[in-house]
């Protein structure tokens, strides 16, 4: 994937009508501190498209951003660590199930996971709940600069260990810092969108 072009074309917050986009969706979804920012600025090869905040929680909306007029990476809000109310997470709850089962170009749903960290139970919870609004996560496992080299696989194995996966389930080790994994998230990212096989 070659990006000639991004423009941040949609914010939806809790009470906005969701777009009717005629390109394909690719969502991200993860904790807040998790990266996912980076990750969506390192796809888009900007330094600071999506913001990045060193207070989690920042994205409380869904952003929508078109991709050289072909397909949108679309931003969720993240989960776990942003310090508002239980009942504005409900919402945020809300808004992005409604998304998942609303959204009619939505192809593919991202969970970021740091790879240097055993999924914690918002993980879990959030990896059960794609999967039961019927999505099969790609999990990005982020933050592999953090590690030695020889530290990833062990820690792989425990991510995969600990949501579930099956054997033929995708989890790509990333970094923002080192752009570690970015070739492989394009190239699968271009098999969903012309519906190619992703095995």
């Amino acid at each position: 994937m070659v990006i000639k072009s991004v423009n941040l074309e949609t914010v939806c917050g809790i009470t906005s009508k969701l777009p009717d986009n005629k390109y394909p969706e690719i969502a991200f979804a993860g904790k807040s501190n998790v990266g996912k920012s980076s990750l969506i600025n390192a796809l888009m090869n900007r330094k600071s498209y999506a913001r990045i905040s060193q207070n989690p929680g920042k994205t409380q909306t869904i952003n929508f951003y078109n991709i050289n007029n072909e397909l949108y990476l679309v931003d969720l809000p993240g989960y776990g660590y942003a310090s508002v109310s239980v009942e504005v997470k409900a919402k945020w709850g809300k808004m992005i199930e409604r998304y998942l089962h609303k959204s009619s170009q939505l192809k593919a749903v991202f969970l970021l996971i740091d790879i240097r960290h055993k999924p914690g139970a918002n993980d879990i919870e959030m990896y059960d709940w794609i999967r039961e609004n019927g999505f099969d996560p790609i999990i990005i496992a982020t933050k592999s600069d953090k590690l030695k080299r020889s530290e990833v696989p062990k820690c792989v194995k425990v991510i995969r260990e600990t949501l579930g996966l099956k054997a033929e389930d995708i989890l790509i080790p990333f970094s923002a810092q080192t752009r570690a994994g970015r070739d492989e998230i394009y190239d699968l990212i271009d098999k969903i969108i012309t519906g190619e096989s992703t095995d």
